[in-house]
């Protein structure tokens, strides 16, 4: 019996948790410790930070972040975001990471997940692919959807498999920050092709939405944001009121709120799968 992850997903931009829609238009949140924090305390059973611009810039950055976050939580955290080199995971596991992403470099030289699997560990070792669908394929991006690859995401995720991979992170690009629901015929065409584990990302904004990702789409965990993050600024004023004062931060000055991502946070989304006889990790 497998048991099921809720595992939030911090992007983050500099110093500065952000979300968009389809991986673009980031708009300022918080502190991206902060929200970890907060999730870790709310049961939250793995996090997932991504460097939104470091493959972009050719630089990971994330180092400072993930050793403040380790200091106050004690669940695995997965880092992705400019990783390229052995030295690159070696450092970011030093700082606190438990895992790490992998898309840009693993798409450029598909043999680093063989070296960094056998260096590390398949369990340690995730691979990210972010698709679109266009003219009925689906097609795998890199640099947070930015670059086409020319990939099929299909045979990439197989290929990712029998490299070592120990997990996939599978991103929508249609439907991040839509509040749309997953894209079940992706989620489930990905994990029958696929033993290793899948994490869902992109497009949930209900509990019921969740659900049929991991009942119908076969997921093993889900990666929530949005759903998460508007929630969390709304419920804790406390958790949102330190940033950085760079990009776009009109919508903490002007204090909006996302109707469309309801009131859940970890606690009731968890309530609800239990609800829906969902075996999940803590529970």
């Amino acid at each position: 019996m497998k048991h099921i992850r809720i595992i939030p997903r911090l992007d983050i931009k500099g110093p500065n948790l952000v979300k968009g829609v389809h991986l673009e238009g980031l708009r300022v949140l918080g502190k991206p410790e902060n929200f970890a924090e907060y999730y870790y305390e709310n049961g939250a059973d793995e996090l997932i930070y991504q460097d939104t611009v470091a493959s972009l810039y050719q630089r990971n950055n994330l180092t400072e972040i993930i050793s403040k976050t380790a200091k106050n939580i004690f669940i695995p955290l997965t880092v992705g975001g400019g990783i390229r080199t052995l030295e690159d995971i070696n450092k970011a596991l030093r700082a606190g990471a438990d895992k790490i992403s992998i898309n840009t470099a693993a798409i450029e030289n598909p043999n680093f997940i063989n070296e960094a699997s056998h260096a590390f560990g398949s369990s340690t070792i995730v691979v990210a692919i972010e698709t679109t669908k266009e003219s009925g394929s689906y097609l795998a991006y890199t640099d947070n959807g930015r670059e086409y690859t020319g990939k099929d995401v299909f045979l990439w995720a197989k290929e990712v498999e029998d490299r070592g991979a120990g997990e996939i992170l599978l991103t929508s690009i249609d439907r991040d920050g839509t509040g749309k629901g997953f894209d079940i015929d992706l989620i489930k065409k990905v994990s029958d092709s696929i033993k290793i584990p899948l994490i869902s990302h992109g497009g949930a904004s209900t509990t019921s939405q969740i659900v049929e990702s991991i009942e119908v789409g076969k997921s093993d965990a889900v990666a929530v944001s949005s759903m998460l993050h508007y929630s969390a600024i709304k419920k804790n004023k406390m958790i949102n009121n330190e940033f950085a004062d760079e990009g776009n931060i009109e919508f903490l000055k002007k204090n909006n709120s996302f109707k469309m991502f309801g009131n859940y946070d970890l606690k009731s989304i968890r309530k609800k799968l239990k609800k829906s006889h969902i075996h999940l990790r803590n529970i």
